[in-house]
């Protein structure tokens, strides 16, 4: 039992594993943070819904020796996801911007949520089942002399 659980535990946490390879990582802890702080904005192109640090596509790797090497250029953190949206798209980015493109992720799901909620509401109706829907008396009375005579 007690491997079951060692193995079940192992399987979830094994999706939270970077891709980083040792050879990839900067000599400096400091710039290395900041690679990896980048890296969580950006997506794999290939992948579905990864970071580049936790994907194992090979333009992930490409993409990560690419941060790097714009790190040890100099350039700020703003400035190397310019330059990856520039050349992969705004679809690059994990978190995308609020703009006109974008407006259908943001809002979306609110519209998605408000219809379901007047479909909800509309079917509690049809069913007869309105809240605001009060039972006459003569009707409750008779309810509760078949209880009775059961």
């Amino acid at each position: 039992m007690k491997r079951l659980v060692l193995l079940a535990a192992a399987l979830c946490l094994s999706g939270a594993a970077y891709a980083v390879e040792p050879a990839e990582m900067l000599k400096d802890p400091a710039l290395e943070a900041r690679a990896r702080d980048v890296s969580k904005e950006l997506r794999c192109v290939v992948c579905q819904n990864e970071t580049i640090d936790e994907s194992h596509a090979e333009i992930a790797h490409d993409m990560r020796v690419l941060v790097r090497e714009r790190i040890t250029a100099g350039d700020s953190n703003q400035q190397i996801i310019d330059y990856m949206v520039s050349r992969y798209g705004d679809y690059v980015r994990l978190s995308p911007r609020f703009m006109t493109s974008t407006l259908i992720l943001w809002i979306g799901p609110f519209v998605i949520l408000l219809i379901g909620g007047f479909v909800v509401a509309a079917r509690l109706r049809q069913a007869g089942l309105d809240p605001d829907l009060q039972i006459p008396d003569e009707q409750l009375a008779a309810h509760s002399e078949m209880g009775d005579k059961t």
